[in-house]
């Protein structure tokens, strides 16, 4: 065994339940973790979650801090990192794995250098339920319909040998490998939009386990419906700390399931799980959904080109509160509440006819809990590109989703401001008051806040007639 050991940290800030950590402290006298930042995977594509990696890092150096574990910053390419590493080292490298297509690439490619330079190492298994490969049909071949899939996943995993809770113990002395000067300011996103991140969120692994906490003894026996409403507190807001691993999902799930035959609502919080693990399935089978349309039908659907249609979206300046108010929710915290993403995402696909892959790449710059396979699986099940897509007439509109699910307009006044003295019978549909109102409450559309960019009616019927033509060819 060599003298060191080196944890390459990923996506996984977390004490609890990691695998690499755990082994490497045990096997072990001196160990130090390393975050290698690679500037290609975030410039102009993950600005927010920059900002939340950084501040991961920071808590997470803390916490190691306790274990005599130094955590050093690595500002390179990965390979470029490993490839400059030598057997004279006497070093061992340990992970845990990422389930995405570059990643598992990507390790492959570090396994290959490592066995050149005769340097041990050892990889885990990653924040998931189960190993995607170990989830097929009776036939081998890979699930496209979500219910199906979760069924024989979730017994798969209960069915396996639980996984003891991986702890690591305070090592002797601290040791410094690599002299990295780097510091977690290095990696923020280098505009300042991100400062108000810091009213909302606290990344830290103990937050993570503080949270859940909360939402099961709350909130969680109320989910199924309360998740539906944004102006409630009924999500978990658990997706940022999942996505950088500072809670393990086989953790989630141990402590929300107790009385899961018993109330409906942790089943449906359970199943979000599922969903997690059915995306991470869906594009290592299908990695070609990654860059395009898995139904390769809607590669001829007339998308339209509207950058000005595409901006408005952005801003939150489409005339259409409830997608306005989504849009301000998610640039202003870096995370937008689940109905509302599907609201906001069938607007831009189907009532702007804007091509989903707009709506990912912004959504990836955007949100915290960015996620390569939700993001891109949940966009095309909007679209109806994807696998168990919803169906091509299915499209929300924004006047009766604000209307049932935000009736008395609270989420969008939060949001939307300058709808604020709106009533509540006008607030999802302000243009329909009469001018002389508008004026008397210094509201006027158009001019205080736009009127909508497109007819629901007119755009829905345009929608369904781009669908029906895929069926004429």
């Amino acid at each position: 065994m060599s003298d060191c050991a080196v944890v390459w940290i990923r996506d996984d800030f977390r004490i609890r339940n990691n695998h690499a950590l755990s082994f490497a402290c045990k096997n072990h006298d001196a160990v130090t973790v390393i975050y290698i930042h690679n500037k290609e995977y975030f410039d102009g594509k993950r600005e927010a979650q920059r900002w939340w990696i950084s501040k991961s890092l920071e808590s997470f150096s803390n916490d190691l801090e306790k274990f005599n574990i130094k955590l050093e910053i690595i500002i390179s390419d990965e390979t470029s990192f490993y490839s400059k590493l030598k057997t004279k080292d006497k070093i061992s490298i340990y992970w845990n794995k990422v389930y995405e297509p570059d990643h598992l690439k990507l390790d492959k490619e570090i396994e290959k250098i490592l066995e050149k330079k005769n340097i041990p190492f050892k990889f885990f298994k990653g924040n998931v339920l189960n190993e995607y490969q170990s989830i097929t049909k009776n036939d081998g071949t890979p699930f496209k319909v979500f219910s199906p899939f979760w069924r024989n996943a979730e017994q798969v995993f209960l069915d396996a040998v639980p996984q003891k809770t991986s702890e690591i113990k305070k090592l002797k002395s601290k040791k410094t490998l690599f002299n990295s000067k780097n510091t977690f300011k290095q990696i923020m996103p280098k505009k300042d939009w991100f400062k108000k991140f810091d009213q909302y969120w606290k990344p830290s692994e103990d937050e993570a386990h503080k949270n859940l906490k909360e939402f099961i003894s709350n909130r969680i026996s109320k989910y199924s419906v309360d998740r539906d409403y944004p102006s409630i507190n009924g999500s978990s807001k658990l997706s940022p700390y999942i996505r950088n691993g500072q809670i393990h999902v086989a953790a989630i799930y141990e402590k929300s399931s107790k009385d899961i035959k018993k109330n409906i609502s942790i089943r449906k919080y359970i199943n979000e799980l599922g969903w997690r693990e059915f995306s991470h399935s869906l594009i290592n089978y299908f990695p070609q959904m990654l860059k395009g349309n898995l139904r390769k039908e809607f590669d001829r659907f007339p998308w339209e080109k509207n950058s000005k249609n595409l901006k408005a979206w952005k801003q939150g300046m489409t005339g259409y509160p409830i997608v306005d108010a989504g849009m301000r929710e998610l640039y202003e915290t870096g995370w937008m509440h689940n109905r509302i993403r599907m609201v906001v995402g069938s607007f831009l696909v189907k009532h702007l006819r804007i091509n989903w892959k707009e709506g990912e790449k912004y959504f990836r710059n955007c949100l915290l809990d960015f996620n390569e396979a939700n993001n891109v699986a949940q966009w095309q099940w909007v679209a109806g590109c994807g696998a168990d897509a919803a169906p091509y007439f299915r499209i929300f509109n924004p006047i009766l989703q604000g209307e049932k699910f935000d009736k008395e307009g609270l989420y969008v006044k939060k949001w939307v401001p300058e709808l604020s003295k709106v009533p509540s019978k006008f607030i999802h549909k302000p243009w329909e008051m009469e001018l002389k109102y508008q004026e008397a409450i210094n509201t006027v559309i158009g001019k205080n806040y736009p009127k909508p960019i497109v007819i629901h009616e007119e755009a829905r019927a345009a929608a369904l007639s781009a669908f029906q033509s895929l069926k004429k060819n």
